[in-house]
């Protein structure tokens, strides 16, 4: 399936589903038609308070729109006031009614008809409150949410130094959920023995009211392949024969569905067995080794308010175009769309609890505990995620405090193993793997049956694209060291590097300008050259990768005449490269270096090269001695051709939805010119918006906005002009969607 196929049918789904009650529960989405009062004033949350100068916003939403580096963090630290009139139908009457946030950064006071809630205090889990006897029935409903975005040392991850930007806002999605006033408030669907003949689903119930009988069923489908009968709580299935095991290559996944009385919860699950091992990380009993990479999930701009189709967007960058089988989300829980398409895609995960090397004292702990709880009740049906990380990252031990993180993870969800992300070699191990960020090289050998390796280079060896051609050499060869150490021992489980996309941080971390380069893209999600190692490692039948890790320039090399020694990263056998049409030489993978990597990366000579005539590359990779892939990088230096290349050209019309559109200056050939400048003016026509810098300034020759639409249909129209090159133009079409019901 193509990738816009892929997220256009996914996101069909999660609107149906959204809009779709079964009988006795209707979920009503409240993202539209929002009223934003910047920062609060008393009496805001009031249900008469004036809002009729507020702005009208969609969720998810930032608090503060930003550039996408070299600004003050203070800028979105506030307390901000948003405001959503609402009427329930008639069908809700005689129901419970509950308010769902899905994430709000960072503690968050909510008010119903002047009803107010205790706070609730954390930005990456989920909350609720049932509304039932504040609803005005027949009128108007007022939703009032005061939100404190500040950096408060009472709520973790705060109260130390982290290495990351939280931002601002009601960031995830809102929803109002009618239900039963028995209902089944979630489902932990648990596969049990799935290698074997007498595999098992154990359903776990949790039912919120009078409990009474409850009917499983398991679905392929629309197909019913089991179901069983039982009172609330553990439920078996047995007796379903030959289920499609998921994997990363088959991630087949199937529904669960629970009903009591009226009521019926759905939760989609796979069948698969992930264990770490003392020979390494096995997948339904065969080994694999982990090659991963760390995810904040922010973007430029926004922060971490970006919908659906950007979350799952950045899952499909991460196993389609960096070939990657494990991501870990650094360092708190994410979007649930992310996860989504980790578990639609085939792509494992590692997710842990928000946090970054400070540890507070006791109430600051028990919300991380309850933040444990929040984690794993949400993300337990995931069959993507094979690891709970259940320490603050890089903290010293406190032997009391994770021996209560541990134990709820295990009383949770027996199934996973825990693993706690550190940095003291060591440190009392609570946890069930050993997860070490070690920065060094060689890497310290395992001190411990179950290792994982979970952060390596990074901020050891910053890199930026535009950076020196030695610099970006170096920053690739020194990811492939690093997995060709991991390769060669199978008590390393793998590692995951850090990171995938540079990110924003605090202005004394990173490169001076609140951002940290440590990606193998940019905060854009362009690759830069380390990428290319990560793509290679694929198998050449899922795709032929040849990739330089290297910029094509003639004296960009400390020694004039060429780039030097330099990576080319392919999974090709044998490469030819050509400068201005003639051989210049040829090269096989550097084995002797690299000889525990499934394909290592070649190093090439381009040393002592004429500086006149300089002429045009051209690598041709082979395997079975037929040429299989080429590739031409221009030697003119100079920009040909001005590209605007959006990653979706359909959207959908609520006010929502976005897609990013990369903009780069390129060679003749459509490579970035890696230190072309310049602005592009922007303009556009129809229900879109830009969401980003316009003019946007070119950085290392590419970057980024996003369109978001409007609510309306109709096609957007996107018009790039450089001073230089020639302009274009791209159209992306907009369909309508039904008005949202409340």
């Amino acid at each position: 399936m193509k990738r816009r196929e892929f997220l256009g049918a996914a996101l069909a789904g999660i609107a149906a589903s959204a809009q779709t009650a079964t009988a006795g529960r209707q979920i009503f989405p409240i993202n539209r038609n929002w009223l934003y009062g910047g920062r609060a004033v008393p009496g805001a949350s009031e249900p008469d308070f004036d809002d009729s100068r507020f702005a009208r916003v969609t969720l998810p939403h930032t608090n503060a729109v930003l550039p996408w580096h070299s600004f003050d963090e203070k800028g979105y630290e506030f307390v901000s006031i948003y405001r959503r009139h609402f009427r329930l139908p008639d069908s809700a009457r005689g129901q419970r009614l509950f308010v769902d946030f899905e994430g709000a950064m960072t503690a968050s006071t909510v008010t119903v008809n002047g009803h107010k809630f205790e706070e609730y205090k954390g930005g990456y889990t989920p909350f609720s409150f049932e509304i039932t006897p504040h609803i005005h029935w027949g009128g108007d409903n007022v939703l009032a949410v005061e939100l404190d975005s500040t950096e408060r040392a009472d709520i973790p991850p705060f109260g130390g130094n982290i290495d990351y930007l939280t931002f601002g806002g009601i960031y995830r999605e809102v929803s109002l959920r009618s239900v039963p006033q028995t209902f089944i408030e979630n489902v932990f669907a648990r596969p049990v023995d799935v290698l074997s003949s007498e595999r098992k689903l154990v359903v776990r119930c949790d039912v919120n009211g009078t409990a009474g009988p409850v009917t499983v069923e398991l679905r392929d489908g629309e197909r019913v392949l089991k179901s069983a009968h039982g009172a609330a709580g553990e439920i078996s299935l047995t007796g379903f024969g030959d289920v499609e095991l998921w994997s990363l290559t088959h991630p087949k996944l199937y529904t669960v569905a629970a009903k009591l009385g009226a009521d019926e919860f759905q939760t989609r699950i796979g069948f698969r067995e992930a264990r770490f091992t003392p020979q390494g990380f096995r997948l339904n009993g065969q080994h694999v080794k982990l090659r991963g990479l760390n995810r904040h999930q922010t973007f430029p701009y926004v922060g971490g308010a970006m919908p659906a189709r950007a979350q799952r967007r950045d899952a499909e960058i991460l196993k389609k175009e960096l070939k990657l089988n494990l991501v870990r989300t650094s360092h708190y829980p994410q979007s649930r769309h992310f996860l989504d398409a980790c578990d639609e895609l085939g792509l494992l995960v590692l997710e842990e609890i928000p946090g970054w090397q400070h540890i507070g004292e006791n109430a600051w702990q028990d919300l991380a505990v309850a933040n444990v709880d929040k984690m794993i009740r949400r993300d337990w049906n995931h069959p993507s995620i094979i690891l709970w990380g259940v320490r603050i990252n890089e903290s010293q031990d406190n032997h009391d405090f994770y021996v209560r993180t541990n134990r709820l993870a295990h009383e949770l969800d027996p199934s996973r193993q825990t693993g706690g992300i550190r940095y003291l070699y060591n440190s009392e191990l609570l946890e069930d793997v050993f997860t070490m960020n070690d920065f060094g090289f060689p890497l310290k050998p395992p001190n411990h049956p179950l290792y994982l390796n979970t952060e390596f280079n990074g901020h050891m060896f910053s890199t930026k694209r535009q950076d020196q051609v030695e610099r970006v050499a170096e920053h690739t060869l020194r990811h492939a060291r690093v997995h060709d150490q991991l390769a060669s021992d199978d008590r390393y489980a793998g590692g995951i590097g850090w990171c995938a996309f540079d990110y924003n941080t605090h202005g004394n971390f990173g490169s001076g300008d609140h951002i940290c380069y440590h990606g193998v893209s940019d905060i854009f999600r362009t690759p830069k050259a380390a990428a290319g190692f990560y793509k290679s490692q694929c198998d050449p039948a899922e795709e032929i990768v040849l990739e330089p890790g290297f910029n094509w320039s003639s004296g960009d090399h400390s020694s004039a005449g060429g780039p030097g020694i330099v990576p080319v990263c392919s999974n090709c056998e044998h490469l030819k490269l050509y400068i201005d049409g003639r051989l210049k030489t040829e090269a096989d993978p550097d084995r002797a270096t690299y000889g525990h990597l499934k394909y290592p990366p070649f190093l090439v000579n381009l040393s002592d090269l004429p500086l006149n005539p300089w002429g045009d590359l051209r690598i041709e990779g082979y395997i079975g001695g037929k040429k299989v892939i080429a590739r031409s990088y221009s030697g003119k230096g100079i920009d040909a051709q001005l590209l605007v290349e959006p990653d979706d050209i359909a959207l959908t019309g609520d006010g929502i939805d976005v897609t990013r559109v990369v903009l780069r200056a390129a060679d003749e050939y459509g490579n970035t010119q890696q230190f072309s400048s310049g602005a592009i003016q922007l303009t556009i026509e129809g229900p879109g918006e830009i969401v980003g810098e316009n003019p946007f300034g070119l950085v290392a020759g590419a970057g980024a906005v996003w369109i978001r639409t409007k609510q309306s249909a109709g096609t957007v129209t996107l018009r790039a002009r450089h001073q230089y090159l020639p302009a274009k133009e791209i159209k992306i079409a907009v369909s309508a969607v039904e008005p949202e019901s409340v």
